[in-house]
């Protein structure tokens, strides 16, 4: 229901001129409007100050205080700038029409007066002042919406915020717990090599002792995933050798390295490339990637570790000889690597889920391909270097 409905629009006519007032009076008795009237400025003042109009005519030549000075005090005032204003004038002048708009008038009709012309105006100026009060109650009806619905964001942000951090601690425990007895059952398998054992329990033994490595580094991957999900981790960007982050990398995996008898080859664009990054972080993605090539590969296996400038940008290349990723699989981890995909399964994916969350937090990419000559090629592009 709208607001001409539920109250009768009430209007105060100012004119020095007696005459006046009764003939846009008479104009107006069929409208259905309550009408004040006021014969000087002082008074007209008074009653708008005191009476909610919906609109004020007002005459402009008024002894005392004019028609302008009336104008210019209803806009200063708070309970009366917004009320609509239609100058009654027998000036027609563009200067004077100007002077009017100027102190905040809406409109204004001439004398003598038009009874159509005058109708219409009044009933265009109500129409347009009942929309505004009906836009206005809407925008608070909108904000107290949006403010409750504030509240309850920042109750549901909290809830969450407390969850997040549960799943972190969770995953901490559950990782520690994991690690403890698994270094345990490492060092006793290290220790058992060193006993009299026929070649197939040593073979059971290093299986053992590879599977309970595995376990280790898929319960540090996904601690680590959640702690960059849940930005716990800070990211420390400083000026770092690519040369370092790669050789560094390399000294890491050197058991794995000797043990299938990996073939590494390293090219460096230029030995002073520098990358701006968390080179604790960095170096872990490129363990991570370097670790899952040499397990696919086999023995006498080729890698290629390159870091090079193209269009200023730094980028880390990590290529084998391997077979390379099947369609599918590069389809699903070229996903991840692009877009914020967390359903990930344990092994490579999970290695990938990681590498592009710092990757992420560097503002970098993670880039996934096969080799045409075949194998796999894997690119960590940095967009700043020095």
């Amino acid at each position: 229901m709208s607001r001409v409905n539920r109250r009768v629009n009430q209007i105060l006519i100012v004119d020095d001129v007696t005459k006046n007032i009764q003939i846009v009076g008479n104009i107006l008795s069929k409208e259905k409007l309550r009408i004040a009237y006021a014969t000087n400025g002082e008074s007209a003042l008074q009653l708008a100050f005191n009476i909610d109009f919906d609109l004020v005519l007002l005459d402009i030549m008024m002894p005392g205080m004019d028609g302008f000075e009336v104008c210019r005090r209803l806009r200063e005032h708070k309970k009366t700038a917004d009320i609509p204003v239609i100058f009654l004038t027998a000036k027609s002048d563009v200067e004077s029409m100007l002077t009017g708009f100027e102190l905040g008038a809406q409109d204004y009709v001439s004398k003598p007066f038009n009874a159509s012309e005058l109708i219409a105006r009044v009933r265009t100026h109500l129409e347009l002042r009942e929309k505004k009060h009906l836009l206005n109650e809407m925008n608070q009806m909108l904000e107290e919406k949006v403010k409750a619905r504030t509240i309850d964001l920042e109750i549901a942000n909290k809830q969450l915020s407390r969850l997040e951090k549960a799943k972190s601690e969770f995953l901490g425990i559950i990782s520690h717990e994991l690690r403890t007895p698994l270094h345990g059952i490492i060092g006793l398998t290290k220790l058992l090599e060193q006993t009299e054992i026929n070649p197939e329990q040593k073979r059971y033994l290093n299986f053992l002792q590879q599977t309970s490595e595995r376990l280790v580094r898929f319960s540090e991957t996904a601690l680590l995933i959640t702690s960059l999900q849940a930005d716990n981790l800070k990211v420390e960007l400083f000026s770092t050798s690519a040369k370092h982050l790669l050789t560094s990398a390399m000294e890491n995996l050197k058991h794995l390295i000797d043990e299938k008898s990996i073939d590494i080859q390293v090219f460096l664009e230029s030995t002073d490339l520098q990358i701006i990054a968390d080179s604790e972080l960095i170096k872990k993605s490129i363990s991570i990637l370097l670790e899952n090539s040499i397990y696919h590969l086999p023995k006498h296996g080729k890698i290629r570790l390159s870091a090079i400038n193209e269009n200023h940008n730094a980028i880390i290349e990590i290529s084998d000889n391997g077979s390379g990723f099947e369609d599918e699989v590069l389809s699903h981890l070229t996903e991840i690597a692009s877009r914020d995909v967390t359903a990930v399964s344990e092994g490579v994916g999970l290695s990938i889920a990681a590498v592009r969350l710092i990757m992420d937090a560097h503002n970098g990419t993670l880039q996934l391909k096969n080799n045409r000559e075949g194998g796999a090629c894997i690119r960590l592009c940095f967009e700043n270097t020095i």
